[in-house]
């Protein structure tokens, strides 16, 4: 036999189901509802998320020269690089991408920290800086924060693009603060992002000659070394893009 108090709530969801019908009003639902939020409200976490990319889309633009800002990660081995930071930054490889001029390297570089910035990451720092602008900054005098300060900052910044790695004139000082770079990005499981022009080591003749320069011969046997143990390497082909815009 029903409780009285229950008697008492079906009288009660009668009477204010009569009232409604009579207003023309959409009848109230008598199972439960689902008060869950959608994708677009707060509280959901697709919500958070999509308020997480916007905001790393704009640190990526911030720190994006404005020729890149339309770049977009298409190369597979790229744009896998780019997934597997997004999904565990302390894991993923650095990458490295070398080639010729005009290959796309630079391009697919920043394509790939836009495609991490737009899955809304935790936390999306990055800076992006030439090799031949990091010394110049790491030189005395450079920047008002000091050689040390500076190095720091490039050593510990979460996301790290570092361009045209071996283009910059060789000396015992770039090697060294080369190394000092990449061990303690290595060291500290930080992502990185290297291009070069360059091959890592060189290739060989018929005769096993080396055939041009490459990083080991710039950069030291030691940099390489350790590039070959942390990094991807992502070699990519094709005809000088730029001029084939020119050309137009």
């Amino acid at each position: 036999m029903p409780e009285p108090h229950q008697i008492d709530n079906a009288a009660a969801m009668a009477r204010l189901r009569a009232g409604l019908q009579q207003r023309g009003l959409a009848e109230v639902p008598s199972g439960p509802v689902d008060d869950e939020p959608s994708p677009d409200e707060p509280g959901h976490p697709e919500y958070h998320r999509r308020n997480r990319a916007e905001w790393a889309v704009g640190r990526w633009e911030t720190a994006t020269p404005p020729r890149y800002l339309r770049a977009r990660a298409d190369h597979p081995d790229v744009t896998a690089w780019a997934e597997q930071v997004a999904a565990d930054p302390t894991t993923a490889p650095a990458l490295l991408l070398t080639g010729t001029t005009g290959t796309g390297k630079t391009h697919q570089a920043y394509g790939a920290l836009r495609l991490i910035a737009e899955t809304g990451p935790r936390t999306y720092e990055v800076m992006a800086t030439t090799a031949a602008d990091m010394y110049g900054r790491l030189r005395p005098g450079g920047t008002d924060r000091g050689t040390e300060a500076e190095l720091g900052r490039l050593c510990r910044v979460p996301l790290l693009l570092l361009d045209d790695l071996g283009s910059a004139k060789a000396s015992e000082w770039a090697e060294e603060i080369t190394y000092r770079l990449i061990n303690e990005r290595y060291n500290r499981c930080l992502p990185s992002i290297f291009t070069s022009n360059l091959p890592a080591r060189a290739h060989q003749d018929n005769n096993g000659r080396p055939l041009g320069p490459n990083l080991a011969s710039v950069l030291g046997e030691r940099i390489v070394s350790r590039l070959a143990e942390m990094t991807t390497v992502v070699a990519m082909t094709g005809a000088d893009r730029r001029l084939q815009r020119r050309a137009v």
